[in-house]
């Protein structure tokens, strides 16, 4: 099931404009899922390579269901001890993040 949010749609929408010109072989292919506020799910779809992604509120349980390793960091815009998460991987559901990176 497909859950998506409207801040998930527009962190996802700006992302993706954002990386229209390097094309789709800089996207980490599959979906990166989350549980936010009230364990409510939420999901990106082929997050981009390289960018760090800010997550604007609780954000816990990580999922990379892509095939790219991403990088947890406790801190906004990717600050703070980084925590690897391997593809096709899940964070314990204590895990609590405020920003990922791709690739």
């Amino acid at each position: 099931m497909r859950v998506l949010r409207p801040v998930v749609v527009a962190l996802a929408g700006l992302t993706f404009a954002a990386t229209l010109p390097m094309g789709e072989a800089f996207a980490a292919k599959g979906s990166f899922i989350w549980l936010g506020p009230k364990g409510t799910p939420y999901l990106v779809e082929n997050p981009p390579n390289g960018r760090c992604l800010t997550m604007g509120q609780h954000a816990q349980a990580p999922r990379n269901a892509t095939k790219t390793p991403a990088v947890l960091f406790p801190g906004k815009k990717c600050k703070g001890r980084p925590i690897p998460l391997a593809p096709g991987k899940q964070a314990p559901r204590s895990t609590t993040f405020s920003s990922v990176r791709f690739g």
